[in-house]
């Protein structure tokens, strides 16, 4: 039986553990997550506090129901996972995930991704199909956002794909994922750098002139989309970090891996609203949920973000989190036993499920 994709990442990290233990010199790294090493390679091998760790498991696929929805990867160009709901009649909105991390880091089997979004699928109900995205220093942007438009390529071949077309569904994920997805109603939802992700690939979609159907791109949620500007505001500067996983000098080490080489944080990739952007107005988008979270260190950019889509006239709704840093919701411990957290939780939750339905 072929590994998993769970399994493949596991065995990725122990080499990358033998990999630092064989000598290597560290030249670069972004404290606690990765090293970039003299011979070029990259080591994801976690080294901060051991409490994040089970964050950042994988899990692995499931074909028997569990708390209503199975769990399926399927291999490929990209990597997809499928959350399936048991529960549904006909078919159902695709929903697809594009993982945060700074671009450089995180895979979509984490604990972290998996909890929130088998959630997702069950309380829309839709089909939650999450895109294994490239990983910068190795791969920079505009990789990223390739992989999301390939992704959406994938989906739109296999619903396209006859009962005999063996290349496309000798897997039994892809049969299953044929059908169960209306294509029609494609949702991009992704957090942090996977919220720039949704603009983006959005965008480009939007812009290919390609003739897309049946599959339609129907709306997008950024969740603290990781747009910044080069010239921080002053409410930025004096923000406290959020605790282990997210600080201003991580996202600006990331963002120095993953941007074009010699392109700053003022880059369309990470600043859409800025002068280097293509005026917003210009900019074909679907309607858009942006989430923001009241105490995120950026914040401040992700309101600009949305002023910006307002004042360019697209169809956009803010829900901000109350009280929230950013990515909140990823930290499932927090979820089951903060209150608080839960409840927030269920709010973004409500807020893409009411939506979805809308469109």
């Amino acid at each position: 039986m072929a590994p998993t994709i769970a399994h493949q990442h596991e065995q990725q990290a122990h080499a990358q553990v033998q990999q630092v233990a064989r000598g290597r010199k560290v030249v670069d790294e972004v404290s606690g997550w990765l090293r970039v090493l003299d011979d070029g390679t990259v080591d994801r091998t976690w080294t901060g506090p051991p409490e994040a760790l089970p964050l950042m498991q994988p899990v692995a696929p499931y074909a028997a129901p569990r708390d209503g929805h199975t769990l399926h990867d399927l291999p490929g160009e990209p990597n997809l996972r499928v959350y399936l709901p048991e529960a549904r009649a006909g078919r159902l909105p695709v929903v697809l995930q594009l993982h945060g991390g700074g671009f450089c880091i995180s895979r979509p089997s984490w604990l972290m991704y998996h909890h929130f979004y088998a959630r997702l699928a069950c309380a829309v109900p839709a089909v939650v199909v999450a895109v294994e995205l490239p990983l910068a220093p190795e791969r920079r942007l505009p990789a990223h956002i390739d992989a999301g438009v390939a992704a959406l390529r994938r989906i739109r071949a296999i619903a396209l794909s006859s009962e005999d077309d063996s290349a496309l569904l000798d897997d039994p994920a892809a049969r299953l994922l044929r059908e169960a997805a209306d294509v029609s109603r494609v949702f991009l939802v992704g957090d942090s750098s996977g919220g720039n992700l949704v603009h983006l690939v959005a965008a480009r979609v939007g812009a290919s002139g390609d003739d897309w159907a049946p599959l339609r791109v129907a709306g997008g949620v950024p969740i603290h989309p990781g747009f910044v500007r080069a010239a921080r505001s002053r409410s930025e500067m004096e923000a406290k970090p959020d605790a282990v996983f997210f600080t201003l000098d991580m996202l600006d080490k990331f963002l120095a891996f993953a941007l074009p080489e010699g392109a700053t944080k003022d880059h369309p990739f990470t600043c859409p609203m800025g002068a280097q952007a293509p005026p917003l107005e210009s900019v074909p988008l679907p309607p858009l949920l942006v989430s923001v979270a009241e105490n995120d260190l950026i914040r401040d950019t992700n309101l600009e973000y949305c002023e910006a889509l307002r004042a360019a006239g697209k169809d956009v709704e803010v829900l901000v989190n109350r009280g929230m840093s950013h990515s909140f919701y990823l930290n499932k411990y927090a979820v089951d036993m903060d209150p608080t957290t839960g409840e927030r939780t269920r709010e973004l939750i409500d807020a893409i499920k009411t939506f979805i339905s809308r469109h």
